[in-house]
């Protein structure tokens, strides 16, 4: 206790509804909070030096461990920022396919967060529901890529394998599961009176304190503001589909919760939409400074596996330029700054993580609520420590 019977408590960074290592220090009276100070720093790994000593391809599986909830989505804004500082044109229905798979990482990062949100406040059920349809979208996607939680599939100038029929018709199936499955997300939480006493007025910040904040994704859309990057500055085709920017009103938990709820639904129709219209052609660019000879022509061509074989060891060089690329991540506006010098390596790449700018504005989020309301503010930004100390 200080001298004016205030408390210091640090909330983490093992507690686990900060849904991660992160420690909020904050100095009560009684049990309202005065002052709040986040803390990261508990889960760093160097992501942005160590993608500096190692080549463009081997990079790729560094971004699945940003938002590891959602990874193909970190995958696309790295591989877009390499071509489009090399000029690299990206066939049509690879484009697609990498949509496909960016919306289903939107899925299951929403799930995994509506999951762990509501059981942060008390509802058990909800994680039992949000898990076993999470489980469906990443059995779809270890059929396409092999792996269930970071798959790696994206390649600088296209995608690693191409959809099948097979893969189309389970997708397909996941899709009419999908849409029944979010009536019962809506019938378990959105109407109960004890989530809404936890979660309306509850982390209310306007659109013009979010803004200076650098508030992007759900949290900036739940003020009310229709800021998403598919739709002001489109990249992989999105300008070729039809969905809805929801949007909230009063910027606060609840709202938060009702935009990534609608968020939902739009991700499913977009997914359909671009299986429907999937085209056809060549799932890689045949440029040849960064194409890779596929694995039957380096059985049967001794040329093709050296090429192959020096693409995969030393890389390719990067132009001497640089580029920043943003993508509308789970969580917000994702971004890599990255600059070549001529060589193989990346001179300087940096990233733009949505969550560390969720976690700056806590101070003012949790300014004047009580303790118990900590929790549901920390829940409702929904951050992945990951990306935040990348």
């Amino acid at each position: 206790m200080t001298k004016d019977s205030t408390m210091i408590l640090n909330v983490g960074p093992h507690h686990p509804a900060t849904h991660g290592v992160l420690r909020v220090e904050v100095e009560l009276e009684g049990e309202t909070i005065l002052r709040a100070k986040p803390h990261v720093g508990y889960l760093h790994r160097g992501f942005e030096k160590l993608a500096e000593s190692r080549t463009a391809y081997q990079n790729i599986p560094l971004t699945d461990r940003l938002d590891y909830s959602a990874a193909s989505l970190n995958n696309l804004g790295y591989c877009l920022a390499v071509e489009n500082l090399m000029g690299i044109e990206v066939p049509k229905r690879a484009q697609y396919i990498r949509v496909i798979m960016g919306e289903l990482a939107r899925i299951m990062g929403h799930q995994l967060w509506l999951g762990t949100h509501a059981l942060d406040l008390g509802a058990m059920t909800p994680i039992f529901y949000t898990f076993a349809d999470r489980e469906l979208a990443m059995q779809l996607t270890e059929e396409l890529s092999g792996y269930r939680l970071t798959p790696s599939f994206l390649r600088i100038g296209g995608v690693s394998a191409d959809i099948g029929a097979g893969f189309l018709t389970q997708l397909r199936e996941y899709l009419d599961h999908m849409k029944k499955a979010l009536d019962t997300y809506h019938k378990l939480l959105t109407d109960n009176i004890i989530w809404k006493r936890r979660t309306k007025d509850v982390g209310v910040i306007t659109d013009q304190e979010a803004l200076n904040y650098g508030m992007t994704g759900p949290c900036l859309r739940a003020t009310g503001v229709a800021y998403d990057i598919r739709k002001q500055e489109p990249y992989s085709s999105y300008s070729d589909f039809d969905f809805q920017v929801p949007v909230g009103e009063k910027g606060d938990a609840y709202d938060r919760y009702l935009v990534r709820m609608e968020e939902f639904n739009q991700s499913l129709r977009i997914i359909e939409q671009a299986m429907e219209n999937l085209p056809r052609g060549s799932i890689m660019s045949d440029d040849p400074r960064i194409s890779i000879q596929d694995l039957q022509s380096v059985q049967s061509c001794a040329d093709a596996l050296i090429r192959r074989f020096k693409i995969g060891s030393n890389g390719f060089e990067l132009p001497c330029g640089e580029f920043y690329q943003a993508v509308e991540g789970a969580k917000g506006e994702l971004g890599f700054y990255l600059v070549g010098d001529g060589g193989t390596r990346p001179y300087r790449l940096k990233m733009r993580s949505p969550c560390y700018y969720l976690v700056s504005a806590l101070p003012r989020l949790l300014e004047g609520h009580m303790i118990a309301d900590a929790i549901t503010i920390i829940g409702s930004i929904d951050i992945i420590l990951g990306e935040v100390d990348r």
